[in-house]
């Protein structure tokens, strides 16, 4: 068995390693946030319960999804991605949330600061990629998209930016 799906050679191999270089802190700050953002939504109490339990499921989707979408690039350009639970928590750099109940704001305000350092990783990605694998842009590209809507649909809630 071999690591890769195709070996990779000259500017191929260049390409890969950048995107995965970029795409997996992308993968890890998802993952985490996927995770993070269950425990937040089973934990959440508030008069707003049940919009931002509701939606925090919406963002744990949505996370997953994106994470799923930047692992696939990576591995379609023929590198493998370690996204297991202790590498991920080991490199992401996530809020580790309090465990137990937390009223609606605090929740709030722990996955937009989740959200904040996901973003950040696609930041990077977003302008590393850019002459890189344009291609590879534009998933990170769309991924902020996402990421920049859950935060104001989360940010609404507290009447803060």
């Amino acid at each position: 068995m071999t690591d890769t799906i195709a070996p990779k050679t000259g500017s191929n191999a260049e390409v890969a390693s950048g995107v995965a270089q970029f795409f997996t802190p992308i993968v890890h700050h998802l993952v985490a946030l996927a995770v993070n953002g269950k425990q937040a939504h089973w934990h959440v109490r508030g008069h707003n319960f049940i919009e931002v339990h509701e939606f925090l499921d919406t963002v744990v989707e949505h996370a997953q999804g994106w994470a799923d979408e930047a692992a696939e690039r990576v591995i379609a350009l023929g590198l493998p991605i370690d996204a297991r639970l202790e590498t991920v928590a080991k490199h992401s750099g996530a809020v580790n949330p309090k465990a137990g109940f937390k009223q609606s704001d605090d929740t709030i305000a722990d996955v937009i600061a989740q959200i904040d350092l996901a973003t950040e990783q696609v930041n990077a990605a977003i302008e590393g990629l850019a002459e890189l694998d344009p291609s590879s842009q534009d998933i990170a590209i769309s991924i902020r998209q996402g990421l920049d809507k859950d935060r104001w649909f989360l940010a609404a809630h507290l009447s803060v930016s």
